[in-house]
Formats: C-alpha cells, structure tokens, sequence
C-alpha cells in the first residue's frame, strides 16, 4: 500500500534456515533498464518472509559488506513490525542482492536519518513536548493548540506539514540546501536561520487547494471537512527512510448522502525524495466520485503580482490526471518585510483509473477523484522551490520536470 512501484526491477528470495532468535535470507534485486536509480524504496512484508516463529524487534540490511539503513514499521499499531524497509542504489542492467537478518532481540541503531517527522504541542513554556498521535470531536479548535499546526514531515528534499483542523491543507517548507532542516526550524524559520542559508514556509494558500490538498468535491468546487463527527492525525512512521503520516475523519457528511463516510488519508515519503504519495481508503464504496485534490494558481493577487518581480502566474490540468502550477506570492502574510515573494512550483498526479473529471476556477487546477464504486485510492504530490540550488528556476524548467521525471516509476 506504502510502497513506490518501480516497474524496471525484479525480486528474487533467497531464504536461509531460521533459529530461535534469527532468521537471515536475501533478496537479489534487478535493474533491467538503461538508467540507474539511487533511493529506490524496496518493502519487505514481515508475513510474507515464512520460517521464523519469532516476534521480529530489530533487523539489519547490508549489500557488498555495507549496511543500509532500514527500518521496521508497524502499519496498524498493533505492536508487531509489519514491514521491512530500505532504500538503495542501483547501477543499469545489473543486479544486487540484500543480506537481511531478522531478530527476536532489540538492537540499537546508530543509522543516519534520512527523514523526520513530529507532531508537538504547543506548550505556553516553549517545550512544545513530542506527541506522535491526537484524535478530537470534528468541531474541537485544535488547530492553535498544535505546534507548527499539525504533523509535519520531511526528506532531504522537502518538508510537508498538514493542518489539524477542517481546512486539512498541505503546507510546504522549501529549502535550499538538500538536508533536514526541521528540528532546527520547526516550520518557522527564524531571521537568524534564514540568513544562514535555512530554508521556510513558502506558500500561502488561503482558501485554496494548496498544494495537493485532500478536499472533498461537491460537485462544482472544493469543500472544506467541515461537517465530520472526529477527526485524527498519527504519526506512524518517523525514519529513517520513510515517513508515514495517517489523518482520518470519521462520519463525513457528503451532500447528496444519507450515510456519512469513513476517510482515511495516509501520507507516504521516502528518503531521497521529494514527492509525497496519498493513500486515500473509505469505509465502504462511494456512489458517486465526492474527493478532489489539486494545486492552487500562486501569485494570483494584484499585491503578489506588483511584488514577485515580474514572475507570471502559470499552469494546467490534463484529462490525465495531472495538475501544475507556478507563481510567486507572499509565504507568511504576516512578515512581508522578512519573507517577499517566493517562486515555486506545485504538482500533482493522479492515476488515470482514478480520475473522475478536471476542473478550474479562480484559484486552482482541480481533479475530481473516484468512481462509482471504488473504496481505495491514490495520488502522489510534489513541489519545487526556486531557491533551491539545484532546482528548477522557472516555469520551463518546472513543467518539464513535471512531465519527464517528477512522477517517474510510480505507478
């Protein structure tokens, strides 16, 4: 469900006796295309691997004698590790394979984080103490209570974060170096820190989609979650090569509905990657398509327009299931003075089963998703700061990207 499809590459099991404490076996994995690939995600599920009668507590990854970081994830927070994770580099036609060792027995970690997330509250001391799930009545203000707003996550890349509260938008942290900045910044990068070369919030997306905002559809334009009986963040993964973020509202009055639904939205992002991807379930099949995301127009504003020097609004949606935009406004309305106009580009796409229709308005590039009858779905988002050093710097450069790379061996 979590998992990056990278259709070039192939798995092959070698499994090796199991004692008490340990299982070891290995996985040869091929690239059988012309390209070679760095962090590409491999996910070992636990109940596939047969021969150990033991509860796994740790586990190590090593290939051509050097160890990967990896980690163990329990998915539905019942104790018990349920996947096996790593990412790695590949060069082009050729094969490696994984040494893998499973244990009965904890095992510190000295791994490098390649990812990080938190969720903290925010405490009037300034201690903002970590908290890794919260669940409240759909019309509980908890949106102030929460640090930086709700759970935020990062790769070296970028850093998302989304609001506890009925709007549930997508903020994102642009950077300009390729590193983790958030436990220095918390989302709120200081004066100091910014002159140091930190990056910041750079989008301001007011009563728009943002960027790839789960919305819901009601059938002329996009709704906040507004009438829902509980709704909840947790965190379920935190590195060190993949981050899991699940929000979930519970008993979501739809229009056109007698029944509310169920909506579950878990956020996936691995190291070594910018793009997030969105696996949306429903407690039961939807009759008609009532969920749309999509990216909103930046700089849409006449202060935005007369301040970004010259950066022109630009973007599209296709019948495919792709919407990009770029443009430049303010990021933090607040602090025009400190943070001026910044130039991104946002992009999402869904996959085309997916894809109920498209559609534009005053401030975003839309895509209605579901069918009637589907229970599960996905999408994937990502953005790009012109900060960045080795980022896109202009439109131009952003849709090719969009087009050629971003959504690369995804689907």
């Amino acid at each position: 469900m979590h998992r990056l499809t990278i259709t070039i590459l192939m798995a092959a099991i070698t499994f090796s006796v199991a004692t008490a404490q340990e299982q070891k076996f290995s996985i040869t994995l091929n690239n059988t295309g012309k390209d070679a690939k760095t962090d590409v995600p491999e996910v070992v599920t636990l109940n596939d691997v047969k021969g150990h009668a033991f509860t796994v507590k740790s586990a190590t990854v090593s290939s051509e004698g050097k160890e990967l970081p990896c980690q163990l994830d329990d998915l539905d927070n019942d104790g018990k590790a349920d996947e096996l994770v790593f990412v790695y580099d590949i060069a082009p036609k050729s094969s490696k394979t994984f040494d893998i060792t499973l244990s009965a027995k904890y095992a510190g970690s000295q791994q490098r984080t390649r990812v990080y997330a938190d969720m903290m509250l925010n405490d009037k001391k300034g201690k903002h103490p970590l908290i890794t799930a919260l669940e409240a009545p759909g019309d509980s203000y908890i949106y102030s209570d929460l640090y930086h707003h709700g759970a935020a996550f990062e790769s070296e890349f970028t850093a998302y974060r989304i609001y506890f509260d009925h709007r549930q938008n997508i903020d994102i942290f642009g950077k300009k170096t390729y590193r983790l900045e958030l436990k220095d910044t918390g989302f709120y990068t200081s004066e100091k820190q910014l002159s140091e070369g930190y990056g910041n919030d750079v989008l301001w997306a007011g009563q728009s989609v943002g960027c790839g905002t789960l919305k819901l559809w009601n059938g002329a334009s996009p709704q906040n979650w507004t009438d829902v009986r509980l709704r909840g963040q947790r965190i379920i993964a935190a590195g060190p090569v993949r981050n899991i973020i699940e929000v979930y509202d519970l008993g979501v009055k739809v229009d056109g509905e007698e029944n509310p639904y169920d909506v579950t939205a878990v956020y996936t992002q691995y190291a070594g990657h910018r793009e997030v991807r969105v696996d949306i379930t429903l407690d039961r099949p939807m009759n008609t398509p009532f969920l749309c995301t999509g990216v909103q127009k930046i700089g849409t504003s006449e202060e935005a327009q007369n301040s970004n020097g010259g950066i022109r609004q630009e973007g599209f949606v296709t019948t495919n299931g792709i919407a990009a935009s770029w443009g430049a406004d303010f990021p933090e309305m607040g602090k025009k003075d400190i943070f001026p106009p910044e130039a991104v580009g946002l992009a999402v796409k869904v996959p085309r089963q997916y894809v109920a229709t498209t559609s534009t308005d005053d401030l975003n590039y839309l895509v209605v998703l579901g069918k009637p009858g589907i229970q599960t779905l996905h999408y994937y988002v990502t953005f790009g700061a012109a900060k960045e050093i080795h980022g896109c710097h202009n439109a131009q450069e952003w849709f090719k990207y969009v087009e050629d790379k971003a959504f690369e061996n995804l689907d």
